[in-house]
């Protein structure tokens, strides 16, 4: 058994883990078979279920009172808002621009968003964003981005994203198209993978014209699954992590990004959203609440925070739904502490077939490859954090770091100090009920690649030695490294 479970022993089920250090377990070197408590993919408060809803159970080692509150902050992540002013004290509010009326709106059934099937009104970009920017105009702007208190400056008329929705009566800001053109990649055993490239452009611009130095970036919703649980790895964990990999001059160097936390008014480590821009799950909720949906948070105020521009003066003057008994706010503190518990708490199914041979061997495939290098396998979670998140084994294959994609992915967009070509190491765990979950499989940022081998092969940069070694695999060892992701 190795080392690092000598703190840990078996009881029943599951593991008393009383003692334990918060660490980065090893890498493994015998894959004859499963490592200990490797199906509990999420520790104790990995979930049985399966199936359409498996990204909206709760941990299960949530107390009965907390349960209880799960299901209220679920109602709240379902919750459709409307426009103000409304019958309604508790549901109005909604931006009179907006991307989505919930936040299921986006995250389906906890998953993934999707991409649309065609072009607005066909289907919208529900669930799928344009981020928006520009480069500094003034030595003020570049003083903000220098000093870390701005993830990067918005553009001028549409802000931090395009909203294509609106109040009746008000215009959305635009409409995002989307098309594809098809390249063949022929692998070494002669298999030809079809991949998709977008191209984006926007039409039925209602404000006027984007500023000649904007920037854009697709990005579909990510799932909801074990955020609380990466909310638990130690700052010093994931620091130790990029430490190593510089020291082993294997071209493998993830950074971390360190990002403005609103709530302490300093810059710290990033986990959340494809670039690591978010330090908090607090943060990540209240900014979605405020630039998706438009409504003012405890954190962020402001009704139209992240919305509505000074060129928009009708959705500034538009009534919001701000309510004394709601402490001036749409979103009350009782409703944004409830949505922090649900999402916080969000189980990660136990993998499956852990023993099975051909899921072993795709494992070491896995390994062997270099793909742990990024996808760090597991953490132990460290002891300051609420019960159910502290000191558990887990497994997300995720370092949280930045890593340079290469071109191919690049959106040439930064975001603190994230690079245009830079991407945060995406989590592994649950990926294989991703098309149970959203009825289609659709990864990376902007949903383009319609397979998990399709995923790895738009892979560049520091991981073009990694996809170079699956381009050049045996048909048979490829079949066991899918095997083996669809089994997380």
């Amino acid at each position: 058994m190795d080392h690092f479970f000598r703190a840990i022993y078996l009881s029943g089920l599951f593991l008393s883990t009383a003692n334990v250090i918060a660490a980065v377990p090893e890498l493994p070197t015998d894959f004859s078979r499963a490592q200990p408590m490797e199906q509990f993919s999420g520790g104790a408060s990995s979930s049985n279920n399966r199936g359409r809803n498996s990204f909206l159970h709760p941990a299960t080692n949530l107390s009965f009172d907390n349960k209880l509150n799960f299901k209220i902050g679920e109602s709240i992540f379902a919750k459709l808002w409307v426009f103000s002013p409304s019958s309604t004290q508790a549901s109005d509010g909604l931006g009179p621009l907006h991307n989505a009326r919930s936040c299921m709106g986006c995250h389906i059934r906890g998953g993934r968003g999707h991409v649309p099937e065609g072009n607005w009104p066909i289907d919208n970009a529900i669930s799928m964003l344009m981020r928006l920017s520009i480069e500094p105009q003034n030595d003020l702007q570049r003083a903000l981005l220098a000093s870390g208190r701005l993830a990067f400056i918005t553009e001028p008329t549409y802000g931090a994203q395009i909203q294509d929705f609106a109040l009746q009566g008000m215009p959305a800001e635009g409409r995002i198209n989307i098309s594809y053109t098809e390249q063949t990649l022929a692998l070494s055993d002669g298999t030809l993978v079809s991949m998709r490239q977008p191209t984006y452009s926007l039409s039925d611009l209602s404000y006027g014209p984007l500023h000649p130095d904007s920037k854009f970036s697709v990005r579909i919703a990510n799932p909801m699954l074990g955020l609380g649980l990466l909310e638990a790895i130690t700052e010093q964990d994931v620091l130790s992590l990029a430490e190593a990999q510089e020291r082993s001059g294997q071209g493998i160097s993830g950074r971390p990004n360190r990002v403005w936390e609103h709530s302490s008014q300093s810059i710290v480590l990033g986990r959340f959203g494809w670039k690591a821009g978010s330090p908090s799950l607090n943060q990540q909720n209240s900014a979605a609440f405020a630039t998706d949906m438009g409504l003012s948070t405890p954190l962020f105020k402001d009704a139209y925070q992240g919305d509505c521009t000074a060129a928009q003066q009708q959705c500034l003057q538009a009534v919001d739904g701000r309510s004394a008994h709601l402490a001036d706010l749409e979103v009350a503190p009782q409703m944004s502490q409830m949505l922090n518990l649900f999402v916080r708490n969000i189980a990660v199914p136990k993998r499956r077939n852990v023993e099975n041979l051909q899921v072993l061997a795709g494992k070491k495939i896995f390994y062997d490859s270099g793909c742990a290098s990024c996808h760090q396998p597991s953490f132990i979670t460290g002891k300051d954090t609420a019960a159910e998140q502290a000191q558990q084994l887990i497994w997300p294959y995720t370092d949280l770091l930045l890593h340079d994609m290469g071109e191919a992915l690049a959106d040439h967009r930064p975001e603190f100090q994230a690079s245009g070509s830079e991407w945060r190491t995406a989590p592994l765990w649950g990926i294989g009920a991703t098309a149970a979950v959203s009825g289609k499989t659709e990864f990376l940022h902007d949903g383009r690649a319609r397979s998990l081998l399709e995923a790895i092969l738009w892979h560049g940069g520091e991981a073009a030695s990694s996809r170079d070694k699956v381009i050049n695999m045996q048909r048979s060892q490829r079949t066991a490294l899918m095997a083996f992701l669809e089994s997380l």
